[in-house]
């Protein structure tokens, strides 16, 4: 039997509170039972979640066929693990025989020990090869009409088919970008991030004790490389935790001040700014309420509903839902209004969102440009972006589907602003 804390335990608790009760992975992993897990163990347990949920409907595809009605949620669950992990490498008996241990542990599961062998020896005789031609797992269905609407069904299915993919890990980098893709055996993007090609553990890479470089997915890079130069200006960074733009704006040699309204994700951000020796003023307070006269830039990477990092984080599926969406809209708007007031004449807001929604990205800069005649769109210029990327109203719009050759990136939505008025003599 597998001791109280075995990471298929760990991890088959973990996906029942994610699936069951919409707790978000990342406070699932937070849980005290984790640190009873070795680093690797618990490496095991975390893989095995994201994989499961990220090939959820793949697996419900193979195993529906062999069950007469859907067990109770924890049987689901514990068959939807196997599953993937027997077609992604699995050994298939040692896959069977602790799927079998973990059913006979409580006395709700025991009886059903007998259908989790039968239902996964099916599963293991048959060809590994068929799980590519298995459907992909589905967007959730409040979301996938929304972006069937604002682009196409085929879009939608491309979009999930980059999702099947798992992410390689980007970087930025302060300087030599392809000097750190030669040492870490990655590649430079055409915007300029340094992409792994192998996988492993980040920080025992050369450069991270060092603070060279930092994790972060090459679209959420995009909104400060449309800013250009900003060195020696006065950058305000609204929303700012946990700081890769941040760091990407001091790299850049900005004035920066990093703002957040969350404690707790500030003194993330403060260990990152030391272990890449980087400076940036950091506050702690609300946005709508802050004030610290004009800013030659504000950056505002406004809260919202995530739904562009999925292929990163495959548990928001399970636990987003259209509830709330309005509130962030309202939220997205009172940010924005608030932001062109504190910008200097001539001076340039970029909005952005790590969204796939419309309505958090370019409604938002319709919305904006049609309430205020305080600031204008400007035409976005940055290397490596392309013009297929430009969205009608002036921003840019990036999608999991696009770099399918270099391995995708995140959904992103930005925009980039200039408030009008004649700036002040230098």
């Amino acid at each position: 039997m597998p001791a109280p804390t075995s990471p298929r335990l760990v991890a088959l608790d973990g996906l029942s509170q994610i699936i069951g009760e919409g707790r978000m992975l990342s406070d699932v992993i937070s849980d005290p039972v984790w640190q009873d897990l070795t680093p690797p163990e618990r490496a095991t347990a975390q893989r095995l979640i994201s994989e499961t949920l990220r090939y959820l409907g793949r697996a419900d595809h193979l195993l529906t066929p062999h069950l007469n009605r859907q067990p109770p949620l924890r049987v689901m669950n514990l068959l939807r693990m196997a599953t993937v992990e027997f077609m992604t490498g699995g050994a298939a008996h040692g896959v069977v025989n602790e799927a079998v241990k973990l059913a006979g542990r409580t006395k709700k599961t025991a009886p059903m020990k007998g259908l989790v062998n039968a239902v996964l020896r099916k599963i293991t005789a048959m060809e590994v090869a068929a799980w590519d031609a298995v459907p992909d797992t589905m967007l959730p269905k409040w979301l996938r009409p929304k972006l069937a609407k604002a682009w196409s069904k085929s879009v939608v299915a491309e979009i999930e088919r980059a999702h099947a993919v798992p992410p390689p890990v980007d970087l930025s980098v302060k300087e030599n970008a392809a000097g750190w893709a030669e040492k870490l055996g990655g590649m430079v993007l055409p915007t300029g991030s340094v992409r792994l090609t192998a996988r492993g553990q980040v920080s025992a890479l050369p450069g991270f004790e060092s603070g060279e470089w930092w994790v972060q997915d090459a679209a959420a890079a995009m909104p400060v490389h449309l800013l250009g130069d900003v060195s020696g200006k006065r950058v305000l960074d609204i929303c700012a935790a946990p700081g890769g733009k941040t760091m990407q704006l001091a790299a850049k040699g900005a004035d920066v001040t990093a703002l957040d309204i969350s404690e707790a994700r500030m003194v993330r951000l403060t260990e990152n700014l030391t272990r890449t020796q980087l400076t940036a003023k950091t506050v702690v307070a609300d946005a709508l309420t802050y004030e610290d006269g004009l800013f030659d830039v504000i950056l505002l990477d406004a809260p919202c509903s995530a739904t562009g990092t999925i292929r990163r984080h495959p548990d928001l599926p399970y636990v987003k839902t259209q509830t709330g969406i309005d509130d962030l809209v309202k939220l997205q708007r009172a940010l924005l209004t608030r932001a062109i007031g504190q910008i200097a004449p001539q001076g340039t807001l970029v909005y952005c969102t790590c969204s796939l929604l419309r309505e958090e990205g370019e409604d938002q800069i319709k919305w904006l440009l049609a309430q205020s005649d305080e600031v204008e769109i400007k035409t976005p210029s940055a290397p490596g972006l392309d013009p297929n990327w430009i969205s009608p109203e002036g921003g840019v719009r990036l999608r999991p589907d696009y770099w399918p050759e270099l391995g995708g990136m995140d959904g992103f939505y930005m925009a980039i602003l200039q408030r009008k008025g004649e700036a002040a003599p230098a």
